[in-house]
């Protein structure tokens, strides 16, 4: 492109060059008798076509930079963000950029083709111009359908990473509150319930009915659940009391516990708590 456009650069010299040198003829010499108006006019169209040889051959620097940008982004998706936008700016100006010389051409063309300076290889110059022109209007058009795409996949994998996150998000809850009900079920699980009282305080809670005759019945009907002591099976290894003596009212494997002396007041020692608490989730003991 560069060697082409040098090329087009040298023609147009070495063509005013050559018009300059020649000896005059009856052409050459009605240009020279023009008015010095005329002839800064020649000379000013000739120096506006080199001057867009030249912004056409930036132009297409500029878009193959571009192009270099948007091929980066492709490849590494996380500059995309921050140049997408930044290529779109460029995009747009360019693009008004190369409308406006089309314009600039078109009109150095038709003041050209009124001077005695235009000649068939200007014409083809021209052409040639144009033809360039074209060309980068189509390789902007089509950098910004990429990049329209491009932003398109962007959109595209947000949303679904937006609905990764909102999915992690809701597993993440759903695990937790899974994580807190099992907490909860195994603490409730290992939930025991111990009382220690006199038989008078067991009656007044209904935690024992017992009368003249009759067998004692022991957690029956509607008894006061809030008079005993909530404990943990996983922890709750020896129940300390202060009498010296006592009675178990639950039932409870008695290879699963021993009751021992501790300093002259009785303690029950649970020795497999899996055992003891099989039964019953209560313990009731009676102070004697």
């Amino acid at each position: 492109m560069k060697s082409h456009v040098i090329y087009l650069s040298l023609s147009i010299f070495v063509i005013t060059s050559c018009n300059e040198a020649k000896t005059p003829d009856a052409g050459q010499q009605a240009l020279l008798d023009a008015s010095r108006q005329e002839l800064v006019t020649a000379l000013e169209e000739r120096d506006q076509l080199l001057a867009l040889v030249k912004e056409i051959s930036t132009s297409m620097e500029q878009i193959r930079h571009l192009e270099h940008i948007l091929t980066v982004s492709e490849t590494q998706p996380k500059e995309n963000a921050r140049s997408n936008a930044r290529i779109l700016t460029d995009i747009k100006s360019i693009k008004a950029t190369l409308k406006q010389r089309r314009e600039d051409l078109a009109s150095l063309e038709a003041k050209l083709q009124e001077s005695t300076l235009f000649t068939d290889e200007l014409s083809g110059t021209i052409a040639v111009l144009r033809s360039q022109i074209d060309t980068q209007s189509a390789e902007i058009e089509s950098l910004q359908k990429k990049l329209s795409s491009a932003n398109q996949e962007i959109e595209s994998l947000t949303s679904t990473i937006d609905s990764l996150n909102i999915t992690v998000e809701t597993v993440n809850h759903e695990l937790v509150d899974a994580v807190t009900q099992s907490a909860n079920l195994e603490n409730e699980l290992n939930t025991c319930y111990y009382v220690i009282a006199s038989k008078s305080e067991l009656k007044r809670h209904k935690i024992i009915e017992s009368g003249f005759l009759r067998k004692t019945k022991i957690l029956k009907g509607n008894f006061d659940h809030g008079f005993f002591t909530i404990g943990d099976k996983r922890d709750l290894d020896t129940i300390f009391t202060t009498t010296p003596g006592l009675k178990i009212h639950t039932t409870h494997p008695e290879q699963s516990y021993r009751i021992i002396n501790v300093n002259g007041s009785k303690a029950i020692e649970i020795t497999n708590p899996e055992q003891f608490w099989n039964l019953s989730n209560y313990l009731v003991i009676e102070r004697q």
